[in-house]
């Protein structure tokens, strides 16, 4: 639009010398995956063009124990800052719905509270989290949302997270080792486990606190890993992250078509790193041996 008349023209060419033009990041990856963050895509654009599809977002959270301490701020974070002005479905799985606070939710915005029994070690609730998941979608969200996204409870948002987060299949570059070089990468290194990755191989180091897409990759997503979660533990291994390990080996056979950079799943709203420019979501910080239940 560079030379019609100046009038028309001139907010456009602001907001596209913004667009892309991050220098001290990729914003995109070896597999032509865009890499999303502040500064690589228009909001007011980008909402408007979603708003016509009229989409639904079914997002999961799991309060187990004493993390029903954390639903409160991330649900009413979530109503400030997570699909402002969409649809939004929250299924919250809980051994405590008496412990739910009541939280005000916006227009065409729910929750759902489920109960699922206590488990006791914390790595037997990641391998039920994968297959509730698998299960959700598979008996209920096949008409009722467009995108899933999963994510960890204790959390709490600061930021837009939007529909630049949407596509068929996303993870998010984990927090502690977006700048990191691959042999510091945290994979399973042992080859007896599912989740093994070797030296010289992945592609990014990919959290487990948050993943989404089209509920068809989500579902084949969580199928897979529970089925390498329960082959593990069949043969008495357990990869070294869990979850998160068996996400990133999921990650590096089934490449993302997006991923997000760490201001998706920051590590604390008071760290700062010179390419985060905005913390849109972020742990927050807890004493792990008073939440988790015993190892």
């Amino acid at each position: 639009g560079l030379h019609s008349s100046p009038g028309c023209v001139k907010l456009h060419l602001l907001k596209s010398d913004f667009i892309f033009n991050r220098t001290d990041v990729a914003s995109v990856t070896s597999w032509s995956a865009p890499i999303i963050w502040e500064g690589t895509f228009d909001p007011i654009l980008i909402d408007s063009i979603y708003k016509q599809q009229n989409l639904t977002i079914a997002t999961t959270v799991f309060a187990l124990g004493k993390y029903t301490r954390f639903v409160k701020d991330f649900l009413e974070s979530a109503e400030q800052h997570y699909f402002v002005g969409f649809r939004v479905h929250y299924y919250l799985f809980t051994d405590q719905p008496e412990s739910v606070p009541e939280v005000k939710m916006g227009e065409n915005r729910s929750l759902t509270v489920r109960k699922v029994p206590s488990l006791n070690r914390w790595q037997d609730i990641s391998m039920s989290r994968m297959e509730r998941l698998e299960k959700l979608i598979e008996n209920e969200l096949a008409s009722e949302a467009d995108y899933i996204f999963c994510l960890d409870i204790d959390t709490k948002f600061y930021g837009r997270w939007g529909v630049e987060t949407l596509g068929r299949l996303v993870g998010v570059i984990h927090p502690w080792l977006f700048d990191a070089p691959r042999d510091r990468f945290t994979y399973e290194r042992r080859p007896e486990s599912q989740a093994y990755i070797p030296a010289g191989e992945g592609d990014y180091y990919y959290a487990g606190a948050a993943f989404g897409g089209s509920l068809e990759d989500v579902h084949h997503l969580t199928k897979t890993c529970r089925e390498k979660l329960h082959i593990d533990a069949a043969n008495s291994i357990e990869a070294v992250w869990q979850e998160q390990s068996h996400l990133n080996k999921y990650f590096l056979l089934n490449k993302p078509s997006k991923l997000l950079s760490p201001e998706y799943m920051w590590r604390d709203i008071n760290e700062s790193a010179a390419q985060i420019k905005v913390i849109r979501f972020s742990n927050v910080a807890k004493n792990y041996a008073e939440v988790r239940p015993s190892p």
